[in-house]
């Protein structure tokens, strides 16, 4: 893991030694059961790719097992092999509600989460006290899925960054918010609706790039990974919507929220969804609103194989093609 990688990560100071360790020595072939840990199993000793991918699982929740190959940068054969320790010690776990994808024949990547053996390692040597909360055996597959999808937006922005060089990516533990618990869940009053809605996003990021005239920018977004299994529009907003959640992520800009709460100048709703039609059908939502329709990006889930700075993304202010950085001016209300 490079310097700059740290820096990225934060708490550098600390991590430089939480992924100093010795080598250990070459792993001998193991032969064990997919979703049961091996009753035998080689020996270990930790080492610094171990470290970093239990923190990179920490980090994302959930994983697969070739976004851990891409994120440390190393052999496949390796990290595969090491992957196959840390499951069977303890340290990560195979949720069983992928079970399903293996029963039914072919090769699919492992999905990887971590145990409570990895979050103990974690708080001993990084000081690192919230992490998930839900059991990796308990969730189901819907949950997952979720999940999934989730980290893949995420590993596919950083992966982008790393290659673009000149955009830094910043996760929630990197943001200094102004904010109180559970700072990235609101309430916000519709006044229009006379309802109040709650706010919790997928995950919150910003990137941070450097503009036409050299001045340094940062953009927060608010990531929804939507599968579909929502209903897109509702008689009403007493169930759940997804044009309800672009109502209170409207009513969230127009009340200055973000400002009073997290202390963010401007934000923008990052949107992948399953395919293009379904793309069709949250940007008529997205046209429903009175204001704030050039705040929302939309894109289906095959954003994920090309290039996410290019243009490749729906903007909710005529529907029209915008880049992940091409970010909207919002000092004047009136220009949404």
């Amino acid at each position: 893991m490079t310097g700059s990688t740290l820096a990225r990560i934060g708490k550098s100071t600390y991590l430089h030694g939480f992924f100093h360790s010795r080598q250990s020595a070459r792993m001998p072939n193991i032969r064990s059961p997919r979703f049961k840990r091996a009753s035998t199993v080689a020996p270990m000793q930790l080492t610094k790719r171990d470290r970093e991918i239990i923190w990179l699982v920490h980090r994302h929740q959930f994983l697969r097992s070739h976004q851990i190959v891409a994120l440390v940068a190393s052999s496949p054969q390796q990290v595969l092999r090491r992957l196959q320790l840390l499951y069977h010690h303890g340290y990560l776990d195979r949720p069983r509600a992928q079970l399903e994808y293996y029963e039914r024949g072919g090769a699919r990547p492992m999905v990887y989460g971590l145990t409570n053996k990895g979050r103990k390692l974690l708080e001993r040597e990084l000081g690192v006290t919230g992490s998930w909360s839900e059991k990796n055996q308990d969730i189901g597959r819907m949950f997952l899925e979720h999940a999934i999808l989730v980290s893949d937006v995420m590993v596919s922005i950083e992966l982008a960054c790393r290659k673009s060089g000149d955009v830094r990516l910043l996760y929630e533990d990197q943001l200094a918010l102004q904010s109180e618990r559970n700072q990235f869940q609101w309430q916000v009053k519709v006044h229009d609706h006379g309802v109040t809605l709650g706010v919790v996003p997928d995950r919150v990021f910003a990137l941070e790039y450097a503009d036409h005239t050299g001045a340094m920018q940062r953009v927060y977004f608010f990531l929804e990974a939507d599968r579909g299994t929502m209903p897109v529009v509702r008689s009403g907003l007493k169930q759940t919507s997804f044009y309800r959640k672009l109502l209170a992520y409207e009513a969230t800009w127009t009340q200055k929220i973000h400002q009073r709460k997290l202390g963010i100048h401007r934000f923008r709703v990052l949107t992948v969804t399953t395919n293009a039609m379904r793309v069709t059908s949250l940007l008529e939502a997205c046209s429903r609103l009175k204001r704030g329709h050039g705040l929302f990006l939309f894109a289906d889930r095959t954003v994920l194989e090309k290039d996410p700075f290019s243009p490749v993304w729906h903007c909710g202010k005529s529907a029209k093609i915008s880049a992940l950085l091409d970010l909207p001016e919002l000092a004047s209300l009136p220009s949404y």
